[in-house]
């Protein structure tokens, strides 16, 4: 798909993986509606082809506000998942049991507000007129971690592992509306999630990793969602971007 002149919406956009999305989409002449819970200072300078919703991706009035402004700027053809949290806490420890509203929320946001996005944005997209022969594309992100958590992990794991289990029968299920979905599973990202680490544990981390032994780039993750985008026999698929990494345990 011809990412020029299309419209996208990136949740998760004004910051991370979601905000070097918006870049590289933009940098390909896309208009981006960006839904997030807060702004920031790098979202109010893309410039005019950028609108941003405050919002929460669990609400279905939240993603349909930013289904609505996208609509005002044009077509909408693509959507990617972009927003999540995460947290680290053992099935049992020395205060008991793993809360279950705490692993509730993980499961809430990382897989139901998935789910929610790309419900109502491929509901949009397949009012579109097809362009040679599809109507858009829905990325999500999932997490290495869906296949090699890590012990505190259950929370997240369980909820990428279901994005993860979901991304096929969803491109089937839109198969038939002429879009294409498929999730990308980061490994170690230099994201905000990690901003609060000491330069030497964030150096540590990256060594983990085979090849290269660094931290990922999040332009790395947005130049994939972008080639997700423009290559028509990307479909279905879940593709890992981890320099081969292989989580061990801790």
């Amino acid at each position: 798909m011809d990412i020029n002149g299309s419209v996208a919406l990136v949740t998760g956009g004004a910051s991370g993986l979601g905000l070097a999305t918006t870049e590289k989409l933009l940098d390909a002449g896309a208009s981006v509606v960006i839904l997030d819970l807060r702004n920031s200072e790098a979202v109010d300078k893309l410039g005019d082809r950028v609108r941003f919703v405050a919002g929460d991706v669990t609400s279905e009035d939240s993603v349909k506000e930013a289904l609505d402004v996208a609509a005002e700027l044009g077509t909408l053809r693509v959507a990617v998942n972009c927003a999540g949290t995460g947290n680290a806490i053992k099935t049992i420890g020395r205060k008991g049991p793993f809360p279950l509203a705490d692993f509730n929320r993980i499961i809430q946001i990382n897989l139901v507000g998935t789910f929610n996005v790309i419900r109502l944005a491929a509901e949009r997209i397949a009012q579109a007129d097809p362009i040679d022969g599809e109507r858009g594309v829905i990325v999500n992100t999932a997490s290495v971690a869906a296949f090699d958590g890590q012990i505190g992990q259950a929370a997240y794991s369980a909820s990428k592992g279901g994005v993860v289990g979901m991304t096929l029968p969803i491109a089937r299920d839109l198969a038939g509306a002429m879009i294409r979905v498929c999730t990308i599973a980061p490994g170690l990202f230099d994201t905000p999630l990690l901003a609060g680490l000491p330069e030497e544990a964030k150096a540590s981390l990256g060594a983990q990793v085979p090849h290269p032994a660094r931290l990922g780039s999040p332009s790395e993750y947005g130049a994939l969602a972008a080639h997700i985008v423009a290559n028509p026999m990307l479909n279905g698929e879940v593709i890992r971007l981890d320099g081969a990494i292989r989580m061990a345990p801790r």
